[in-house]
């Protein structure tokens, strides 16, 4: 994969509620229909340069850990750098848009906080890739 891009980062289930108004302390405000989409800062970098690289990460062996997987995958990003973690959630982020486009958004990075050097180390597509992308939603 000579000429590619690595990704190392996060990879998230994004859980999506448009509302007319964010809401302020202790304030429920109802939303619109809730929107599961594949995001996190990491998985989205790989999926605008897949064409050109991998992805390197952890996700849970849960639900959204499959969904997040496959949709790499279906965006034609070489997932082979990911790892499952056995017993810990996917990360999730629950995001409130208002309709003015300001947004709150709430991280539980689950899997994400798991990843090592040992897992960078290990991926084959960061050891070829031209370039090494990384950010800052997994650990230093």
């Amino acid at each position: 994969m000579q000429g590619s891009v690595a990704v190392v980062g996060s990879l998230n289930l994004d859980l999506v509620i448009r509302v007319a108004e964010l809401p302020g302390p202790g304030e429920t405000v109802s939303g619109g229909d809730l929107f599961r989409n594949p995001g996190g800062k990491g998985a989205n970098q790989a999926v605008a340069a897949a064409r050109l690289g991998a992805m390197v990460g952890c996700v849970g062996d849960d639900q959204a850990g499959h969904e997040l997987l496959a949709s790499l995958e279906a965006a034609g990003v070489d997932g082979s750098g990911v790892r499952v973690v056995e017993g810990v959630p996917s990360g999730t982020a629950c995001i409130t848009v208002s309709e003015d486009g300001e947004n709150q958004i709430v991280v539980s990075p689950g899997a994400n906080a798991r990843l090592t050097p040992d897992d960078v180390a290990a991926a084959a597509a960061v050891r070829s890739a031209a370039v090494t992308l990384l950010q800052l939603e997994v650990p230093l």
